[in-house]
């Protein structure tokens, strides 16, 4: 049993530490030509895109726009501050403050 653990552990080790290790290993002297830099230089906001998308968008049949999409509503000042600052602490910390108001809003019945 606890060989097989440790074979686990280091097969695991070895899953993760590889795809990223031997990239830089292998490629560190090369230079990209530019075509694939422009291209590697999308890929970030592409994926932030699709990870964040599906959760600012209400479930099928709600409105898009309606005050209880306080996701939706919380990205608008998340998305000035990234804009503005260029600082992830600044972007996070903006849509985490606006979605608590939001909701402390919402809940409290000030709106209804």
């Amino acid at each position: 049993m606890n060989e097989t653990l440790w074979l686990v552990v280091a097969g695991m080790t070895a899953v993760t530490v590889l795809p990223r290790v031997l990239p830089i290993l292998l490629l560190s002297g090369w230079r990209l030509p530019r075509f694939a830099e422009r291209w590697l230089a999308l890929i970030a906001p592409a994926v932030l895109s699709a990870l964040l998308l599906p959760e600012l968008l209400p479930d099928a049949g709600a409105p898009l726009f309606s005050a209880s999409n306080t996701f939706l509503w919380a990205s608008v000042p998340a998305f000035l501050a990234a804009w503005r600052t260029k600082s992830l602490f600044g972007t996070v910390a903006a849509g985490i403050v606006s979605a608590a108001l939001l909701r402390a809003i919402l809940t409290s019945g000030f709106l209804s």
